[in-house]
């Protein structure tokens, strides 16, 4: 299986907008700031947990259709 794309969202696909894929600290990143949905941070594949970080819109739990792809598992890390 190939390494999840860490500047794109693991539930929907879109870029993710991490400041830390961008080269920039993770002080700045939008993520440091914002509520995350535990909800959302349940989806998230199994295979990039603790690598890909959710888009904003998906980390509010608003992402239509964010359902985690078949065969994966529920997740419990947040993003970074």
């Amino acid at each position: 299986m190939p390494a999840p794309d860490t500047a794109t969202c693991p539930l929907c696909r879109q870029a993710n907008t991490c400041a830390v894929v961008a080269g920039l600290p993770a002080a700045g990143c939008w993520c440091m700031s914002a509520e995350v949905s535990r909800a959302a941070l349940q989806r998230v594949p199994a295979p990039s947990r603790g690598l890909a970080c959710l888009c904003a819109r998906c980390a509010q739990g608003d992402a239509a259709g964010s359902a985690p792809l078949a065969g994966t598992a529920p997740a419990s890390a947040s993003p970074s």
